[in-house]
């Protein structure tokens, strides 16, 4: 299992310049402590999560790292056009030297967002799927012809073409034709913070059902804080957790009250945005605390990537987090994880 760090570009203290060079100080200190991976979050209309321009902010890091790789999650595609898309997914993968992977989502529930970018929330999910297509026809062939439902280009070549032979993606997906899709292809999924278990197994259950590989490569991003005890640790996570927990709330009411196609209800089988189901799905506690939470995690799913979303609000506590989770947390998991295959 690889450990990654999950970037949201968290604007806690107001202050927009201050918190993009705090999580640039967080990626730059996951790699060295030997973190694998770094993934980048993309959210629009948002003062608490600074990350519209997502590509910007992975060109910018990858100028000031050399080794961990750098993964979208996600692109959000419906809110794109893939041409584009297409071509700076290449340019970046150059600029990462061949580190870049490529995690796409459909977005939501952020109805803003759909809303300013003219794109029925109902459409998404088939936006992303047919988008994702031409994307992979535009990276690695030449004279490209499209005709789908909502993309098209006729003969087209992108350049350049990436560095890697194949640029290896991810899809953040529940959906049955997401799902599939994934498995036909091959590509990896990715699982939110606030994706249960259940959930989980699930989606993982359903794929492997189509492919029996690619589902090792699952990436898991949770919100995360390993204290010296549970309590510490609890007490520095939870104003985080509840700012986000209020804030998810309000925008699944809003969903649930413009939904058209009778949006189901979240549920702690699914998704959930409750505080308590929010610290207990996350890895926040003591160092034993977080290990078990890890291994059962590891256990159920076989996870290719943990992505910690690092959850107190000063950077100092953040810092202080990964290096105990380095120290304390993430020998042991491996080594227990190893033994017992």
């Amino acid at each position: 299992m690889k450990t990654g760090l999950f970037c949201n570009y968290d604007n806690h203290h107001q202050d927009y310049h201050r918190a993009i060079f705090e999580q640039v100080a967080l990626v730059k200190e996951a790699e060295s402590l030997g973190f694998e991976e770094a993934w980048v979050s993309e959210h629009h209309f948002s003062e608490s999560n600074l990350s519209p321009s997502m590509l910007l902010l992975m060109a910018h890091l990858a100028g000031l790292t050399t080794d961990i790789q750098l993964g979208t999650a996600a692109v959000l595609l419906p809110f794109h056009n893939p041409i584009r898309v297409a071509e700076d997914i290449a340019t970046l993968d150059h600029l990462c030297n061949g580190r870049l992977l490529f995690g796409v989502a459909k977005g939501g529930p952020f109805p803003q967002q759909n809303k300013h970018f003219a794109t029925a929330m109902g459409e998404s999910r088939a936006r992303m799927l047919e988008a994702m297509a031409l994307i992979q026809k535009l990276l690695y062939e030449t004279d490209v012809s499209f005709n789908g439902q909502f993309y098209q280009c006729d003969r087209l070549t992108i350049y350049p073409k990436p560095l890697q032979r194949q640029i290896p993606v991810y899809v953040a997906t529940g959906g049955d034709d997401g799902i599939e899709f994934a498995a036909k292809h091959s590509f990896a999924l990715m699982g939110g913070p606030p994706f249960s278990l259940e959930r989980l197994k699930n989606t993982l259950a359903k794929y492997r059902a189509l492919n029996s590989s690619g589902s090792e490569k699952l990436v898991l991003a949770r919100f995360f804080y390993v204290g010296k005890t549970y309590d510490e640790a609890v007490n520095e996570a939870l104003p985080f957790i509840r700012k986000f927990s209020q804030k998810m709330k309000a925008n699944s009411a809003e969903v649930m009250q413009k939904s058209s196609n009778g949006h189901k209800p979240f549920d702690r089988t699914n998704i959930c945005f409750d505080e308590d189901y929010l610290i207990e799905n996350s890895i926040i506690g003591d160092v034993v605390t977080c290990r078990d939470k890890i291994k059962r995690f590891q256990d159920e799913l076989n996870l290719g990537t943990l992505a910690l979303k690092p959850s107190a609000l000063t950077l100092q506590k953040n810092l202080e987090s990964l290096q105990r989770y380095n120290q304390e947390v993430r020998n042991y998991v491996q080594t227990t994880v190893a033994s017992s295959r």
